[in-house]
Parts: C-alpha cells; sequence; structure tokens
C-alpha cells in the first residue's frame, strides 16, 4: 500500500495484512488484502444475481421493494458504520456484509427451505455454507485457481456467520473439511469484524421490512404502536402526517429505528468489550460469549419485532401466495432436472461426482425471474 494510505487499526481488529490466501497472488500497490476481497466479491456472478433475487417479496411484485442486493448494500453501510466507530478492518467488516447473502435460493427462505426438502438424502441445502461453495468453487474468473481464492479471514467470516461451528457435520456434508488444511479454527469465535456484519444483517432487515410492509399495506402505523419502544418513535411521527406524506413519514421512522438500535448496540458492546477484558484480538478470538450485542432490553425490541414481521408479514396471505408458488417451482424444477441432467445444465462445469450437487447449485444460482421462466417452458 501508499504511505499515505497506512492507517492504525484497533488491537481489537483484525490486522490490515493477511494471513493469506489458499493460493498465493502477488500482491498490489494500490490496494489492501480486504479491498481486493471485497472487489472480488462485488464483481462476482452471484453478487450481480442478487439483484433479481427475492428478499420478502418475490422480484416481480415491484420495482421499489428490497432485494438480496439493495438488503445486502445496506447491511454493508450500517456495517461500515459500526466498524469505523470501533475503529476496525472496515473493508473487511464490508466484504462479509457483502457476501453474506450470496448463496440464498431464488424466492428467499421459501426457495431455501424448498431445495433443502429436495436434498434431504443428499447432505442438504443451507445457504451459508452454499455462500462458501459459491467463493471456494463456482465462481469462475481466474486462470490459476476455482473461486474467488478470499482471505484467510474473510472465510473464517463467513463460515463464522452465526458465531463459533460446534456441529461440523452438515458443513462437511455440502462442503467438505479438507479444503481446509486447518487454516480455519472453527472452535474459536469469530473478529468482531464478522460480529458486526451479522447484526448489522437484522438491524437492516427488521426496520426495511417494515418499510416495504407499512408501503405493500400489510399492516399499519397503529399496528406498530403496539410494540414497546417502537411505540414512542410512532406517535412521534404521526403527529407530522398532515404536513408530510406518509412516505416521508415512514421512511424517518425507519431512519429513527436504525439509529436507536445502533447507538444501543454501540454502548452494550463498549460495556461487553470493558466487563469481559478483551484487550486485543486474540481475546476476541478466545471469548466463551458475543461481544457485539444489544441490551436485554433491545434484544427484547428485537425479538418482538421479528414476531411482528413474521406474523403480520411473512406470513402474510399475500406473501404466502407467491412463497408457496416459489416452492412449488422449485421442487418443480428440482424433479425435472434430476430426470434429464444434460438438458440443462453443462455438467462438465459442474461436479460429475455428486451430480446431484450440482443441479442443487444451479437452481440456488437462479433468479426468481429464470426459475420462473424455466418453470413455465417445462411445466
Amino acid at each position: 500500500m501508499q504511505k499515505n494510505s497506512i492507517q492504525t487499526l484497533s488491537k481489537l481488529a483484525v490486522p490490515l495484512k493477511s494471513k493469506g490466501r489458499f493460493f498465493k497472488e502477488k500482491k498490489t500497490s494500490f490496494r489492501s488484502d480486504f479491498q481486493r476481497d471485497r472487489d472480488r466479491i462485488i464483481h462476482s456472478t452471484a453478487f450481480r444475481r442478487l439483484k433479481h433475487k427475492t428478499q420478502v417479496f418475490v422480484n416481480t411484485s415491484g420495482d421499489h421493494f428490497r432485494t438480496r442486493i439493495t438488503h445486502s448494500l445496506e447491511v454493508a453501510q450500517i456495517a461500515r458504520t459500526l466498524s469505523k466507530f470501533f475503529n476496525l478492518n472496515e473493508d473487511l467488516c464490508e466484504t462479509l456484509s457483502l457476501a453474506h447473502d450470496l448463496g440464498h435460493t431464488p424466492f428467499g427462505h421459501a426457495g431455501e427451505d424448498a431445495l433443502n426438502h429436495c436434498m434431504r438424502n443428499f447432505g442438504g441445502f443451507d445457504h451459508n455454507i452454499q455462500t462458501l461453495r459459491i467463493i471456494l468453487f463456482l465462481e469462475n474468473r481466474y486462470y490459476e485457481f476455482k473461486g474467488l481464492n478470499l482471505t484467510l479471514e474473510t472465510l473464517d467470516g463467513l463460515i463464522k456467520h452465526n458465531g463459533p461451528i460446534k456441529n461440523l457435520s452438515k458443513l462437511k456434508k455440502i462442503l467438505g473439511l479438507s479444503y481446509f488444511k486447518n487454516k480455519i479454527k472453527f472452535s474459536l469465535s469469530p473478529s468482531l469484524e464478522a460480529q458486526i456484519a451479522s447484526i448489522s444483517d437484522d438491524i437492516a432487515y427488521n426496520s426495511h421490512d417494515i418499510e416495504d410492509g407499512l408501503k405493500a399495506n400489510l399492516f399499519n402505523l397503529r399496528d406498530l404502536e403496539k410494540i414497546p419502544v417502537l411505540n414512542k418513535i410512532v406517535l412521534k411521527h404521526k403527529k407530522k402526517i398532515k404536513k408530510n406524506s406518509m412516505d416521508l413519514v415512514i421512511r424517518q421512522i425507519v431512519r429513527e429505528i436504525i439509529n436507536e438500535m445502533v447507538k444501543d448496540l454501540i454502548k452494550t458492546t463498549q460495556i461487553n468489550i470493558k466487563k469481559n477484558k478483551i484487550n486485543n484480538i486474540s481475546d476476541v478470538l478466545k471469548s466463551k460469549y458475543p461481544l457485539v450485542t444489544f441490551s436485554k432490553k433491545m434484544s427484547k425490541f428485537d425479538k418482538k419485532i421479528k414476531i411482528f414481521l413474521r406474523r403480520k408479514m411473512y406470513y402474510h396471505k399475500k406473501v404466502r401466495f407467491n412463497t408457496d408458488t416459489g416452492k412449488k417451482i422449485i421442487k418443480k424444477l428440482f424433479l425435472s432436472i434430476k430426470r434429464n441432467p444434460r438438458g440443462y445444465i453443462n455438467v462438465s462445469k459442474y461436479d460429475k461426482s455428486n451430480i446431484t450437487r450440482s443441479i442443487c447449485d444451479f437452481i440456488a444460482g437462479m433468479t426468481d425471474r429464470y426459475a420462473i421462466n424455466l418453470y413455465n417452458k417445462i411445466k
């Protein structure tokens, strides 16, 4: 890196100099290892496809609802803010945020459930592990190696998206462990950067799903008033409806929700770090407890939002109709392609020793639109 770009990070941060990659590469003079990781994610085919993959509403439902790509960008924005505040490795944090949903199927979690059902006798399906398959094997952009050859720190953060891995059985079935050559310590806690990326995901989808749900008329402000903490925010902004558009009021409510959750997270994380005597990166990785957390009060609020959204939005008949249709499409595609793989995929590009997993990779990589069009051709 150039001298004027050298920065000093917190002792709790993942160092700017990476431990390396599986395949050695020459360093560049103008980008750090983690900037290269971020750029590889952004330029990947899987990342571009997120534009046409369901967040809550199927991609064809409207132009202004969140998709997987806008969600990922919003997660990255929140994560960068938090990372910068704590003087952590911002580029790593952004990379993990942008990459965390690469493995999602078409039709969101409904598609994931359907594909997992189809693969129940073949190791199952998990979108977090699928993200790893994409960056390790499926992306094809370089002469020297398959995948994106990301840094070990980025891989570690993506593997431990939800914390240390205590049970390796599913990871072993879907991905295999020999590839890691003992370079990933599965039992250690994730970095602060990884913990921030994970909880930023929660903040982003809670707040923005509320906005999309309101705009889709699945629920209204009166419904939100019944949730403690949110009650005060909604009542404060409802007074301004007469002088402002409903859209503006909704945006201000969402903005304040994010702000309150971020402020609580910062304060609680500072307390956790001090309480657990975390003085360096080694202490972070050896910690038996998550360090980036909400307070008890905000955790209850977070759970109540999730319950509310599940009941009022994710299980709403309008949403369920589309997600149930998505499940039907995934199952039909799987059965059709399994009967005649060579009629749909270039087998030479996939794993010949495990054709069923290759079919799974193919379907998981589809956009909503591609899956719908292919289904209409074969039904």
